[in-house]
């Protein structure tokens, strides 16, 4: 895979430009310090703050772009629709609380809207994750690849009010141990490498053991391991768990696996190009192919770094004429929608999406869902929302079918798609992509 090559071959220019704008790793000795997790042969991630690396790297480029005086930052802004015309993207609509709908029009428009982990009841993803992005790119024309591959993390804590808050794969990479509800070590019953398996076999390896001991979480034991060590390599982690009285001194933290990372998405070359002219994607909403069908730990912040730098510098040495165009307004009724409970909905398909296409999928499961989605998308997808909980239902409920869609075609198991029906990969007649277009 091109992408792969570029991805290591240029990740450390990336890595070395974030030290010049100011980015503070982690140091051991003098020396960056590496962290070691799940998949990985060798201690390889650099890390910032202990376990908050990307909330440092977000500091540093929110600055960079906030000093910048040929950036313009619109806030509190949401994106309704591309605009579009025989294969070529025009700009888009905007929605702000301030200023109402805006037209923006742009000879080039990048996609970086992020992932798809809030259609799932359980996620570690933002509230703003709901598949913004990819759901405006296929109703553009663009081509969706990879949708059934969807990665659990499967360390996440599990206390009732708390957030999803992830317990960072790192944790076990320095010696973090998983137990069952009866206080058993298990991951080595499901890979040589134990608690450090890829995170699709991690998952699984939990979900398998919550079934045989009816449980809905399982252990992660740190107590074993120096305080003093985990207080400073893991801050934001010690202290949430003592937010909930877990002190991880002397107390095990409850996991389970949540949805976390969009593998596919929409589909781009090395450039971060669509199929549509004049439209980029880059991040969580691009699917590169780098990922394969399992993302490594840690590779997603660096595939955001090396092809949004590619995508822009490729922008910045192509530019295009901006072709302005007539577009039609109107105004929308507040009272189109009022009839439907947005939240109800969201609810309902987030418990359809974890039951139906989670860890597990299954012909039956995935056929009830696409049912129910069907009957959801007929009365939403057809109607005109005035505000960003109408639209985030409308493209939840449009990348929801994609995923079902693609899950449902992919007959067999590979990496974090895993059929209970089809239990094996088949080389010979999926060993492909499958991709998604209007």
């Amino acid at each position: 895979n091109e992408n792969v090559r570029i991805l290591v071959e240029e990740g450390t220019q990336r890595v070395q430009e974030l030290l010049e704008w100011g980015v503070k790793f982690d140091r051991q000795d003098g020396r960056i310090a590496f962290g070691q997790e799940g998949g990985h042969g060798l201690k390889r991630v650099v890390h910032a703050k202990g376990d908050a690396t990307g909330k440092e790297i977000l500091r540093v480029l929110l600055n960079k772009a906030k000093t910048s005086s040929n950036i313009t930052l619109l806030k509190d802004t949401f994106t309704i629709d591309l605009l579009s015309k025989d294969g070529t993207c025009l700009g888009a609509i905007v929605h702000s609380p301030n200023k109402g709908n805006m037209v923006i029009f742009a000879a080039n428009t990048i996609l970086a809207a992020g992932g798809i982990g809030q259609i799932y009841r359980e996620t570690t993803n933002s509230m703003i994750a709901t598949g913004d992005g990819m759901a405006m790119a296929y109703r553009a024309g663009a081509i969706l690849s990879d949708m059934e591959f969807i990665q659990f993390h499967p360390t996440t804590l599990y206390v009732a009010g708390a957030s999803r808050f992830l317990i960072s794969e790192a944790v076990r990479g320095d010696g973090g141990i998983l137990r069952n509800k009866n206080g058993e070590r298990f991951m080595f019953k499901y890979h040589s490498s134990g608690e450090l398996a890829p995170r699709d076999i991690v998952s699984r390896g939990i979900l398998t053991e919550l079934k045989e001991t009816k449980s809905v979480f399982v252990w992660l034991d740190v107590t074993h391991l120096d305080f003093e060590y985990l207080r400073k390599r893991f801050p934001n982690i010690v202290k949430m768990c003592l937010e909930f009285g877990i002190d991880v001194k002397t107390k095990w933290i409850p996991v389970m696996p949540t949805a976390h990372y969009m593998i596919g998405g929409v589909k781009t070359d090395e450039y971060g190009q669509t199929n549509i002219h004049g439209l980029y994607a880059c991040g969580e909403t691009a699917g590169t192919g780098v990922h394969g069908a399992n993302r490594l730990a840690s590779n997603s912040l660096l595939e955001g770094l090396v092809f949004g730098c590619r995508t822009g510098e490729y922008i910045g040495h192509n530019p295009m004429l901006l072709q302005k165009q007539a577009v039609s307004s109107k105004v929308i009724e507040d009272n189109v929608h009022k009839k439907i409970n947005i939240a109800d909905v969201k609810s309902s398909l987030k418990s359809l999406m974890l039951r139906n296409m989670g860890i597990e999928r299954g012909q039956k499961g995935l056929l009830e869902a696409k049912k129910s989605i069907d009957f959801w998308a007929s009365y939403v997808l057809n109607r005109e929302f005035s505000s960003p909980a109408g639209w985030e239902l409308q493209n939840m409920l449009t990348v929801a079918s994609l995923i079902q869609k693609a899950a449902d075609t992919r007959q067999e198991s590979r990496g974090v798609h895993f059929r209970t029906d089809y239990p094996y990969p088949d080389d010979v007649n999926w060993k492909r992509h499958i991709e998604l277009c209007k």
